[in-house]
């Protein structure tokens, strides 16, 4: 074992279930900020795909600020129509010359794009309802310079910087994370009247738990009210029907809260996403690396979705901190409630943080003197396998909102 930095102590709070409130929100895929972290995660896994394929290694790039400006559209029963085409712009900066080989980094973010945007958002036109930009500079000298070590150095840490994880996730949270993936996967597939913004707000007060879930219905599937009303109701049910199979607690769910008596004021879109009626969307600003946004949690600021997967650390350390409670609580008996914080120094080998601190809640007649060993021993073999986090990211096979 290294002599890496791995400190072990108690947390500074109840663990979140022992906790009168609880509040856990997600918002889905066809969210204006998700499509913004979706978009960029594409072009960043689609650069580094790119820059493999042509140069042999990840060039310096960080894509992680996509910015979406929203259209207007006109929605109606059978089938509206965009007024006003929804504008992505993709900003970020990007290596385009190595050693004499040009890259092509503006096409290839474009293309990732549309992709992304054709799989995820189908009712979307791409090029008629979605105008799509790029703007990537060159990127910062002395940044690259850190980025670029050869041979098979680790790499080193491109910012002081940190990230955070916890685990495991609560009930509460469990409901709303799967609540909107099933409702965008199996739900969706039956009833194509569902739009991919879906967002969903958690509340739990003691044994109560409230679900609120804000579903756009896409118009041309929706004949009349009547229809409207029909798939509001079958939201709700399987909302209900999957927050039973997490928890024996009370459950309340409440769908399309704002919707008025008239037919204008219920929740109908014409594409599936409010990013159509004025809610514009940026990369970060939603869900973190464990795809929730947990204010009972410590949580870290930074934007995952976009940042190069080899040594930014607002990338790799936020997911890096999440497997690693994972795996210590899958591993480790006795742990009710974790939180693991990694800290950078710029410079530093990635796999040697600046400090590695787990902090445990344990169950009753457990001691963490008696588990604080192989806690130690998981930390730091998921810290000397970092490049897994890396491989993983540039696979499109770790998800990072």
């Amino acid at each position: 074992m290294t002599q890496r930095n791995i400190q072990v102590e108690p947390i500074d709070r109840r663990a979140v279930e022992d906790q009168d409130i609880e509040i856990v929100e997600r918002k889905g895929i066809g969210h204006p900020d998700s499509i913004c972290d979706g978009i960029a995660e594409s072009v960043s896994s689609a650069l580094s795909q790119a820059y493999l394929d042509r140069v042999g290694k990840v060039l310096h790039y960080n894509t992680d600020e996509t910015q979406l400006v929203a259209g207007s559209a006109n929605p109606r029963f059978g089938g509206g129509e965009l007024v006003e085409p929804i504008y992505i712009l993709l900003v970020g900066r990007a290596t385009k010359e190595y050693k004499g080989t040009k890259i092509p980094t503006d096409t290839i973010a474009l293309e990732a794009a549309r992709e992304y945007l054709n799989e995820h958002i189908p009712e979307l036109d791409v090029g008629t309802d979605v105008i799509l930009d790029v703007k990537l500079g060159e990127g910062s000298g002395d940044l690259q310079g850190v980025f670029s070590e050869d041979g098979g150095r680790v790499p080193m840490a491109n910012d002081t910087s940190f990230g955070v994880g916890h685990a495991p996730l609560s009930e509460t949270e469990r409901i709303v994370l799967n609540a909107e993936r099933r409702l965008n996967g199996e739900f969706a597939t039956d009833h194509p009247a569902l739009g991919p913004d879906v967002k969903i707000m958690g509340k739990r007060e003691r044994d109560t738990i409230d679900v609120t879930v804000a579903a756009a219905m896409i118009d041309q599937y929706i004949a009349d009210r009547e229809e409207y009303d029909a798939m509001v109701e079958n939201v709700r049910g399987y909302v209900r029907a999957v927050a039973e199979e997490y928890t024996d607690r009370d459950v309340n769910v409440y769908v399309n809260t704002a919707d008025g008596d008239n037919d204008d004021e219920i929740y109908l879109t014409t594409t599936g996403t409010s990013a159509e009626m004025g809610d514009d969307g940026s990369v970060g600003r939603g869900n973190r690396a464990n795809g929730l946004i947990t204010p009972n949690r410590s949580m870290s600021m930074e934007a995952t979705s976009g940042k190069n997967p080899v040594n930014h650390i607002g990338k790799i350390y936020n997911l890096l901190s999440t497997s690693i409670a994972e795996t210590v609580v899958a591993e480790v008996d006795g742990i009710r409630d974790m939180r693991v914080r990694l800290l950078s120094q710029i410079g530093r080998p990635i796999d040697e943080p600046h400090v590695a601190d787990a902090q445990v809640v344990v169950e009753d007649g457990v001691s963490l003197a008696d588990i604080e060993d192989d806690i130690i021993a998981l930390v730091d073999e998921e810290l000397a396998n970092v490049a897994t986090i890396t491989e993983r990211a540039i696979q499109g096979d770790v998800t990072t909102f």
